[in-house]
């Protein structure tokens, strides 16, 4: 009986799967760069970013290539596909902006610059050296889903609330024009 490894080399295989690989991804940044219309620019840096998540599997790091398709290709290209969905067309007027809002925009984020930047400068930061952690993707997985569950479920409680926030937005714009 033949194999087929006797027919086609595994080594073959491996170099044509990175070729096709870099051949998404090339083609993907094309058309993130190319294309007029800016929808066919995000489906292709989606591909481009698909492309690299095969190039992360070649490489033999199945856990960088699931978070470069979780986060860029499902989270950030999807956050651009939503603001583009949610913003008006270029046609409309903008609104005038009213100082009272540019001015209290400003002071809010000023303050909580400040008070960021004071938590970040009165922390006691352990050195590097001290910290003797395991960052195995078994041990990564525990503490996600053990130690730091409710932070993730806050995340996504407060993602699900902006979008919601933004649909209302939107659905608000679109009834007064």
């Amino acid at each position: 009986m033949i194999a087929i490894t006797d027919i086609i080399s595994p080594v073959l295989v491996a170099r044509g799967a990175f070729w096709l690989m870099v051949t998404i991804t090339l083609t993907g940044a094309l058309l993130a760069v190319v294309p007029r219309n800016i929808v066919h620019n995000i489906l292709g840096l989606a591909l481009a970013m698909f492309g690299i998540t095969g190039i992360y599997l070649y490489l033999g790091s199945q856990f960088v290539a699931m978070m470069q398709l979780l986060i860029y290709v499902g989270a950030i290209c999807m956050t651009y596909i939503f603001a583009i969905m949610l913003s008006p067309p270029l046609e409309l007027e903008l609104p005038k902006r009213r100082k009272a809002k540019v001015i209290t925009a400003f002071f809010v984020s000023l303050v909580t610059f400040i008070v960021m930047a004071q938590m970040i400068l009165s922390y006691k930061w352990a050195p590097v050296t001290s910290l003797s952690r395991d960052w195995s993707i078994e041990t990564i997985g525990q503490q996600l889903l053990t130690r730091y569950f409710l932070v993730f479920e806050l995340i996504s409680l407060l993602l699900a609330i902006a979008i919601i926030g933004a649909i209302m937005i939107a659905g608000l714009v679109r009834r007064k024009n």
